[in-house]
């Protein structure tokens, strides 16, 4: 082959540039290939997902955004215009104190605004489009009506409670139920005729704290979606019918009455026992009967009584019978 130097030297160079970057494309997508698994494994989204995603975000904003629309803008805009224009008046109206015990769950435009409830302390609301409430969080306590009670065993009953409750979660107790504490005092109420219809009347009167047990632990599991939390139950009195009363009173009295006899004839008869072992040994010692009268005559005598009976032995009137008989 015959040719210009130049040229060649030309095509020489040519050569390994083509080569370059033939060899840098080939690592390229060697690189991408490697990397695009890892990239999969790893969880990240191609961009096609990542603008799906972004796509639903929007979404998700023009709804959030859309929900207020233009009037709830407009309402805002006027109400902070017209806090500037009153200042320092309008202070009056947008600070707003709650105690320690206490908690403000507020409402923007019908909206619970984010964060939770406030307080205490200071918090700051808009008075033409804020609404709060203010919730107790000290523990309260209610007297469960008397309720008339069928037991297990056919014995109508009537029981009285006493329920302790307090807030553990203000929001929930504003948004979930209407009012809490007539809720509570009725879910009370059904708990107490529910638990109690299930007792003997023996176990209702001598089972009292396991009893409360129950109803405090069944009524916080019902309390708990409308955020009360439910401390203690007690159950205060049991009222029987006048003629159980009577007939208990009775079989009561009865068997009073039957334990008081057994009772003295066991000491009759131990007390007989000991009179029979005391004869058997005065008998053996006449002496000793003798003391015996002297021991009652200084019992006697340490009463201060005027008359003293003297037991005199028949013994000392033998001889002067037998006088008489010669």
């Amino acid at each position: 082959m015959s040719g210009n130097p130049k040229d060649i030297q030309e095509i020489e160079h040519d050569v390994p540039e083509d080569r370059d970057s033939h060899v840098g494309s080939t690592s390229r997508d060697q690189d991408s290939d490697t990397v695009s698994p890892l990239l999969s494994t790893l969880g990240t989204p191609s961009t096609s997902k990542v603008g799906h995603i972004e796509d639903n975000t929007c979404i998700e904003r023009s709804d959030s955004g859309d929900s207020g629309g233009i009037c709830a803008y407009l309402l805002t805009g006027i109400s902070i215009l017209l806090i500037i224009c009153t200042f320092p008046f309008s202070l009056l109206f947008c600070i707003k104190v709650v105690q320690e015990y206490e908690r403000a769950v507020i409402f923007r435009l019908g909206r619970l605004l984010l964060g939770g409830a406030k307080g205490p302390g200071i918090f700051f609301i808009v008075p033409c489009i804020d609404t709060y409430c203010k919730i107790d969080l000290r523990t309260v306590s209610f007297d469960v009506p008397p309720q008339e009670i069928l037991s297990k065993d056919s014995v109508t009953v009537a029981v009285d409670a006493v329920v302790y409750y307090r807030i553990s979660n203000a929001t929930i107790s504003v948004t979930n139920v209407e009012d809490y504490g007539r809720s509570t005092r009725l879910l009370a109420a059904t708990t107490l005729r529910n638990v109690l219809g299930t007792k003997n009347l023996s176990e209702i009167l001598s089972e009292r704290e396991s009893i409360s047990h129950v109803m405090q632990a069944s009524l916080d599991e019902g309390t708990d979606p409308w955020g009360v939390k439910v401390e203690r139950v007690e159950i205060k009195d049991v009222r029987l019918p006048i003629q159980l009363q009577r007939a208990m009173a009775a079989e009561a009295e009865a068997s009073r009455e039957a334990r008081a006899k057994l009772i003295a004839a066991e000491g009759e008869q131990k007390a007989s026992r000991a009179l029979r072992e005391a004869s058997e040994v005065l008998s053996d010692s006449p002496a000793a009967l003798q003391l015996r009268y002297l021991q009652t005559l200084n019992s006697i005598a340490a009463e201060k009584n005027s008359t003293i009976v003297f037991p005199i032995p028949l013994e000392l009137f033998k001889g002067f019978s037998k006088r008489m008989k010669e």
